[in-house]
């Protein structure tokens, strides 16, 4: 006879296809160096496919981001969090951060893009802001007789040259497309964060927060970890589907070998300005 939660045919029961039994929450791991080109861990054309397949397939009722990033490309920080977004509004789910060790400047814009973000009580978060770093070795040339030449068809094409003196007139310029990208990033954070956002004279200078620290100026909305949260949103059985992005037996070999050093030197600097 016919029941609420499936058939009971001679003692055996069965499910209702359309109905489902258990919620579901897909989890999607976004950690590393946000960069794009073949070299990034976190870029936008590796993630299509992880995203749009953790928003769809089996139908979850919401999404966890677990988020380990010290930041990167703000391009791709932005490209990341707008596909985020279109697919929260696309398949109507609610979208759930969560920081491990550090969600910092484009970290934090992925971070952002969430309804709701968890921290841990030893989380970093913050540093929205922007940075250009490099190296002047023209006196290093000098000092070894070595003469650099370069032509160029274009008054600006020679900018910050790291083998030529520096000019007041390229930081002046660097400095102003700085400022721009900032100001995106601001009104990026301000837009998801809203009332959340203390009026702290801090908050969008750079500057970085820890645990409930974050919380308490409006970075995060609570302390908390995935399972329990998320156990506590939707239930005791509710259920985790991990999405990744997956490499070949070759692509694996090649870049643990040939990659691994240089990758593995840039994600520690990058890291490291956190004390990670």
């Amino acid at each position: 006879m016919p029941v609420r939660q499936g058939l009971y045919i001679q003692g055996m029961k069965f499910k209702l296809p359309f109905m489902k039994a258990k919620k579901s929450v897909a989890v999607v791991h976004l950690s590393g160096v946000i960069s794009g080109g073949s070299r990034g861990q976190l870029n936008d054309k590796a993630l299509a496919p992880v995203l749009e397949k953790a928003f769809s397939k089996g139908k979850p009722d919401a999404v966890a981001l677990v988020i380990n990033s010290p930041g990167g490309s703000p391009v791709q920080s932005s490209l990341i969090g707008a596909r985020i977004r279109r697919l929260a509004a696309e398949n109507s789910l609610p979208v759930f951060a969560f920081v491990e060790d550090v969600a910092a400047s484009g970290g934090y814009w992925l971070a952002v893009t969430a309804d709701e973000i968890y921290v841990d009580d030893s989380s970093i978060l913050g540093s929205i802001g922007v940075i250009s770093a490099g190296f002047g070795a023209h006196d290093l040339l000098q000092r070894y007789g070595i003469e650099r030449r370069v032509y160029t068809a274009g008054a600006s094409k020679s900018t910050l040259d790291p083998f030529k003196p520096e000019k007041p007139e390229d930081v002046d310029r660097l400095k102003k497309l700085l400022e721009q990208i900032h100001s995106v990033f601001i009104a990026h954070v301000t837009k998801q964060r809203g009332a959340k956002l203390s009026d702290d004279e801090d908050l969008f200078t750079g500057e970085i927060w820890v645990g409930e620290e974050a919380v308490s100026v409006g970075l995060a909305d609570g302390l908390g970890h995935l399972v329990p949260v998320m156990k506590q949103r939707f239930g005791e059985n509710v259920k985790f589907r991990t999405y990744g992005q997956k490499k070949g037996v070759l692509q694996r070999f090649s870049s643990s070998l040939v990659q691994s050093a240089d990758l593995y030197f840039e994600e520690r600097a990058a890291f490291g300005r956190f004390g990670l």
